[in-house]
């Protein structure tokens, strides 16, 4: 690919795919014939992501990484089903295509779909948009979720995506192993929180589907309008509480920018961006949860340390991917670098939780 559009770059070699066999793939299956040109997605720290063009389709590639993989990680496979199940629900999603889980073509289960043409803030601080634009992003942003968390699962045939129970107490174990997976060095505020944790998890709210990473850089919004076209990148989605979902997505406003891309200390007024108090009080208005006499929700303090522990997790595996070198990003070092910073701060918040 002579040019490459914005935030592509050429295929890093960990991550190279036979492309004659893929090329074979995608007429047999999709009918699409022609040149195959293949660039790599800059983002994304768990899956290689790529962008392909054939046949005159734009398309995008998700998969799993290869190598050594962690237990229930990079489940690509249920990435497309709940985005197939989502096609013609308020939630934007792209256009699922197919599913190959023939690991002999590219070296690892993958699947296509259509490319969806759109803007991508990776700043939230969204230099590019006016007080007005930035105002209405994150309003269809909150109501994006809100309609994802008013979908009933059993009436997307999704009723089996994930136990039914206990979702928030099977999270903390799940992330407390995942973590401890990743074989790098321990974290003080990390084992402190993997015994914190569990003696303050709130009652369970409604079952709903959640997303698992809810944050701006995984909404493609309209190319000139303030209106999410998808949500992206459902690798963490399953069945549970929408409120622990929900606090994910406000994270931005507690942390800080450069590496977290945060809003921490910026004067988010003059920006036209809601408070965080503004944001959560807008989504429990359209998903009919109350809030506290105070304004606050319930519990608040707790998902939100809850979600910073996750995260934390998370990066401490990116870690362990970039000293195997198979992680998805040229950024994985300085990333998993992050997980104790973020341990930390969860371990703080939980003081006052």
């Amino acid at each position: 690919m002579a040019a490459l559009p914005a935030g592509l770059t050429a295929v890093r070699e960990a991550h190279r795919v036979d492309e004659a066999a893929l090329r074979d793939w995608l007429a047999q299956t999709l009918g699409l014939r022609g040149e195959l040109q293949i660039a790599q997605f800059e983002g994304g720290q768990s899956n290689p992501t790529y962008f392909l063009q054939i046949g005159g389709e734009r398309l995008v590639l998700r998969r799993k990484p290869p190598g050594k993989l962690l237990p229930s990680a990079h489940a690509v496979d249920r990435e497309f089903r709940v985005i197939s199940a989502l096609r013609d629900s308020p939630v934007p999603v792209a256009d699922a295509l197919a599913l190959c889980s023939d690991e002999q073509v590219i070296g690892s289960l993958f699947y296509v779909m259509r490319h969806v043409e759109g803007r991508v803030f990776w700043d939230p601080k969204t230099p590019s948009l006016t007080p007005a634009e930035r105002a209405a992003v994150f309003d269809d942003m909150n109501r994006v979720i809100a309609a994802l968390h008013g979908l009933d699962p059993d009436a997307l045939g999704l009723g089996d995506y994930g136990p039914r129970e206990a979702y928030l107490n099977r999270q903390i174990v799940r992330w407390s192993k995942q973590y401890h997976a990743a074989e790098a060095p321990a974290i003080e505020a990390m084992e402190r929180l993997i015994a914190w944790l569990p003696q303050h998890v709130p009652p369970d709210d409604d079952l709903r589907i959640v997303h698992g990473d809810l944050r701006l850089d995984n909404f493609i919004f309209h190319p000139t309008e303030p209106r999410v076209l998808a949500l992206l990148d459902w690798e963490l989605s399953t069945l549970g509480d929408p409120l622990v979902d929900f606090a994910y997505s406000a994270l931005t406003w507690r942390m800080p920018g450069g590496g977290f891309r945060g809003l921490a200390g910026v004067d988010i007024d003059a920006l036209g961006i809601p408070s965080e108090a503004e944001y959560v009080a807008r989504y429990c208005a359209r998903s009919g949860h109350p809030l506290a006499v105070d304004g606050t929700m319930p519990h608040w303090n707790t998902y939100l340390v809850f979600n910073l522990f996750r995260l934390a997790a998370i990066l401490q595996g990116v870690a362990a991917r970039a000293r195997q070198g198979n992680a998805a990003s040229e950024q994985a070092v300085a990333m998993g670098q992050q997980a104790r910073p973020l341990a930390e701060a969860a371990w703080q918040l939980a003081q006052g939780a």
